[in-house]
């Protein structure tokens, strides 16, 4: 089962406990999330126009390697936050919003909890 289906049959907390296998794989996508590089990755994309970005562009915003930024992008997308699609020589980021609203959704406990 992918992460985003998991993601997609999660019951928010308040309601019932979360079952070991929802656990990993939510862990999986806190995990990426918790890395401050990914989690501006996420940002940067979050508030571009348009809603997409070139690696290019992220790449610029950082002062690390292409190959460690390429290593980032493969885990935001291998979790599901990312989606990507290739122009020319060129690969733009867009964020899969389903997912956030899900993380959204999981973590948006009532105050009377």
């Amino acid at each position: 089962m992918e992460l985003l289906e998991i993601l997609e049959c999660s019951p928010p907390l308040a309601r019932e406990p979360l079952d070991a296998e929802r656990a990993a794989a939510l862990s999986q996508v806190f995990k990426a999330l918790g890395d401050p590089v990914r989690l501006r990755i996420v940002s940067i994309v979050a508030s571009h126009a348009g809603g997409e970005v070139c690696v290019c562009d992220i790449t610029g915003a950082f002062e690390l390697s292409q190959p460690t930024i390429s290593h980032h992008l493969k885990v935001l997308k291998e979790v599901g936050l990312l989606t990507s699609e290739r122009r020319a020589s060129w690969v733009y980021y867009r964020l899969v919003p389903e997912a956030l609203g899900e993380l959204s959704a999981l973590l948006n406990v009532p105050a009377t909890a």
